[in-house]
């Protein structure tokens, strides 16, 4: 039951959002601004394109029709697939073993561009122009034990470089807000990321939760209890007032 009440969160997320950036608040969205899932998600909506991961493959459906969606086009990419995160015209796509960035220009088409290899670890990743944040974390099904953050310059897509590895204690979902990296960890972590080498813990909300969906000012925690609510201020980061709980 938690599972699905997390992915309706997200479904109805994503369908909610506005087409235009400049509604979403005045903080632009980490995500596509035609839609927005948590970092776990599986998911991503560009246009008239639904994209899913499962294990082992990249899936393109046209929803131009969306009482009849076709599957146009499938895209193995190996194993251990994990999850999808859209930004723009690129799919970042985590997976057990790796990270790997495609190029959606061509929506039902979309071309790998690069990828980089780690530890075997769970992995979800979220990104902006020029940076991409990837936590690994320990799990009987994920392999080594690994608890970290990983940022890369990805600048150039098709050369994604490392550029800090930051030690945690059980990292899980994450999401960006401005230049601030907000992370799921033995309590939910605010990162100032404005130099990325070198991120900053800023603040904590002692609250446990596995992933995060940022939307405008607003902040959606998921956690095994329930799903939480904040509100954000980027000019007082540390004032995240809470606006509502539901317990699961």
């Amino acid at each position: 039951m938690k599972k699905y009440i997390y992915i309706l969160l997200a479904i109805t997320i994503v369908i909610g959002c506005s087409t235009d950036s400049s509604d979403s608040g005045t903080v632009e969205n980490s995500a596509d601004s035609v839609g927005q899932g948590g970092s776990l998600a599986t998911f991503a909506i560009k246009g008239d394109y639904l994209y899913t991961v499962d294990n082992f493959d990249l899936k393109v459906f046209n929803i131009a029709t969306t009482t009849d969606p076709v599957l146009v086009n499938t895209i193995n990419i190996g194993f251990g697939i994990e999850t999808l995160f859209g930004y723009k015209d690129y799919l970042y796509i985590g997976s057990r073993t790796g990270m790997f960035i495609y190029d959606a220009t061509n929506p039902e088409f979309p071309e790998q561009l690069s990828s980089v290899a780690h530890f075997t670890a769970c992995d979800p990743v979220v990104a902006n122009d020029q940076y991409a944040f990837v936590t690994l974390w320990s799990e009987v099904n994920c392999g080594q034990f690994v608890n970290q953050l990983e940022t890369y310059d990805v600048t150039d897509v098709t050369n994604p470089i490392l550029v800090n590895t930051r030690e945690l204690t059980f990292p899980k979902g994450l999401g960006l807000y401005g230049d601030y990296l907000i992370l799921c960890d033995d309590e939910i972590k605010i990162f100032d990321v404005s130099n990325p080498a070198e991120s900053t813990l800023v603040h904590s909300i002692d609250r446990l939760a596995f992933d995060v969906i940022i939307q405008g000012n607003l902040l959606i925690a998921v956690g095994e209890a329930g799903v939480y609510q904040y509100l954000l201020d980027a000019s007082n980061i540390e004032n995240t007032n809470s606006l509502s709980e539901i317990s699961i």
